[in-house]
C-alpha cells in the first residue's frame, strides 16, 4: 500500500517541520476508499504488484525506464493497463513501454536548458500528475522533489512507478497548492506547469508560488497564452479545447506584467510552442479523445470551439 512515512521522517529538522502537524492527517482522508469509488480497486492493482528490483534505473533519458529484472512477471502489463489512462510520460518499466497521452519529454526539452541547474536543491512541482518531470527533476540532480497533484489516479501511477524504483527522495503528495503551509518559503524551485489556466485567480495563483520559494528561488512557469500585447487575455466564454475549468489565457507580454506585480524579478519569457498532435493525442494507453479531437478539423489553428489553438509558453523568474 502507500506509505508516507519515509516522507514524514525527512519533513523533522526541515523547513517544512510544522507541516507535520496537519499533513498526515490530510493525506490519510485522500487516501481512504470511502473518498473515492476508485481507490479500493487500485490499491488492489497495487497489491498485486510483483516484487522487482530493477537492474538500472535512468531518470536522465527521454523515457523514465526502469531496466529489465530476470523475475519480471508477464502479468505486470496487464496490471499497469488497470490504472489507465496514463496521460504525462512516456516509460518503460522493464520493457513494457507505456505510451502516455502527453510526450512530457518535449516540454522537458524545451525547458531544460534554460533553468538553474537542480543539484541540491529542494524542488516543488506543482500540479505534477503521475510525477514524470518529478523523476526528470531527480534525475538533473535535486536534493528532494515534492510533487502535488490533487488526482488521486495520477498519485497512484507515481507510486507504481516508486514500488519498483525504491526510496529515492522523490514524493508525490495527493493535494492542492492550498494545502502546503503559508508563507513556507522553503523550496529553491518551484514549477507550475500546465496549471495556470486551471486556477479562477491568476494572481492569487502567483502570490502562492511566490510564498513557497526562498528569496532567490526560481519560478518555472508553463501555460497556455494567446498572441498580443501587454493587456490582452482570452477569457472563454465556455470550454477551451473541450476542456471546462478554463479561466484566462493572457498574452504572453500580459503574464511577464503579472509576474513583476507579484513581486517577481528577472522575469523571462525563454520558450513559445504551438501544441501539435504529435505531442498530445490519443494512445493504446490513453484511449479517451485528446487534441486531434479538440482542434477545428479543417483548421487545426482553431479549437472546434473556434478559438486560438493552445500555444504554450514557459517563463522563468525569481524572487528578490
Amino acid at each position: 500500500m502507500i506509505s508516507y512515512d519515509s516522507f514524514y521522517r525527512y519533513l523533522k529538522d526541515s523547513p517544512l517541520e510544522h507541516w507535520l502537524s496537519e499533513l498526515p492527517d490530510l493525506i490519510n482522508k485522500k487516501l481512504d476508499p470511502a473518498k473515492n469509488g476508485n481507490l479500493g480497486r487500485w490499491y488492489e492493482t497495487m497489491q498485486q504488484l510483483p516484487l522487482i528490483t530493477p537492474s538500472t534505473i535512468n531518470l536522465n533519458a527521454d523515457t523514465i525506464t526502469l531496466g529489465r529484472a530476470a523475475q519480471c512477471t508477464e502479468n505486470l502489463e496487464t496490471l499497469l493497463r488497470q490504472l489507465q489512462p496514463w496521460r504525462k510520460g512516456p516509460y518503460n518499466l522493464f520493457g513494457i513501454h507505456i505510451d502516455t497521452e502527453w510526450h512530457s519529454d518535449w516540454k522537458w526539452q524545451r525547458l531544460a536548458p534554460h533553468i538553474q541547474p537542480l543539484n541540491n536543491r529542494l524542488v516543488l512541482d506543482v500540479g505534477c500528475g503521475n510525477g514524470y518531470f518529478c523523476w526528470r527533476m531527480l534525475g538533473a540532480g535535486a536534493k528532494r522533489v515534492i510533487g502535488i497533484d490533487p488526482g488521486m489516479l495520477s498519485v497512484m501511477q507515481f507510486h507504481t512507478v516508486k514500488h519498483f524504483a525504491g526510496d529515492l527522495p522523490v514524493d508525490v503528495l495527493p493535494l492542492g497548492i492550498e494545502q502546503i503551509p503559508a508563507n513556507s518559503q522553503a523550496f529553491d524551485s518551484v514549477f507550475s506547469m500546465g496549471v495556470f489556466y486551471h486556477r479562477r485567480s491568476p494572481f492569487d495563483h502567483l502570490y502562492e508560488l511566490a510564498s513557497c520559494l526562498k528569496p532567490g528561488g526560481e519560478l518555472v512557469l508553463e501555460t497556455l497564452v494567446i498572441e498580443g500585447e501587454n493587456g490582452q487575455v482570452l477569457v472563454p466564454e465556455d470550454r477551451y479545447a473541450q476542456m471546462r475549468n478554463v479561466w484566462f489565457i493572457p498574452s504572453c507580454a500580459t503574464l511577464q506584467s503579472w509576474l513583476i506585480r507579484c513581486g517577481f524579478h528577472d522575469v523571462r519569457l525563454v520558450n513559445v510552442n504551438k501544441t501539435t498532435i504529435e505531442e498530445q493525442h490519443s494512445t493504446d494507453w490513453m484511449k479517451f479523445h485528446s487534441l486531434p479531437e479538440f482542434l477545428d478539423p479543417a483548421d487545426h489553428d482553431r479549437t472546434c470551439e473556434g478559438l486560438p489553438a493552445p500555444r504554450r509558453a514557459i517563463l522563468i523568474a525569481s524572487l528578490p
